[in-house]
């Protein structure tokens, strides 16, 4: 049996929207005020690499709590290349993952990365159809 999501998004007016999530929250979209938006919400695409951290990180603190690892700091840096021509999408996407502590364990913690990103993260998945996606892991010793 499948799951399926429903997203409803409501125009606020000029350029915004209003988009609801199965969480309850909702979220603004907008554009650009140079594009005639207001300014006042998330820009769609940029919203995709959002998903997609948001996404693979949420797998890689789980492992991390799953492996008991000692991690200080943890971010994703993700560089999207958007093409020249309309429809304009990302064709090429780098992941950067970020550990930062005095005990990294890095072994492990790039376990934890490649899981997320061979096996668990649906939206990287979804991703690889239609970008080359690069991953890059870092490790910041204290």
């Amino acid at each position: 049996m499948s799951t399926t999501n429903h997203i409803s998004t409501k125009w606020l007016g000029n350029m915004t929207f209003e988009s609801n999530n199965p969480s309850g929250n909702s979220l603004k979209i907008d554009i650009a005020k140079e594009d005639g938006g207001d300014g006042n919400g998330y820009r769609p695409k940029a919203l995709m690499l959002s998903s997609l951290a948001g996404c693979s990180g949420l797998d890689v603190a789980a492992l991390i709590k799953k492996m008991k690892l000692d991690v200080e700091e943890f971010h994703i840096e993700t560089i999207a290349n958007l093409t020249d021509e309309h429809p304009k999408f990302y064709d090429k996407v780098v992941v950067e993952y970020h550990f930062h502590g005095a005990n990294l364990k890095e072994d492990k913690l790039q376990r934890a990365v490649d899981l997320s990103v061979e096996k668990y993260c649906g939206v990287m998945e979804m991703f690889r159809q239609f970008a080359e996606v690069e991953i890059n892991t870092f490790f910041h010793n204290k």
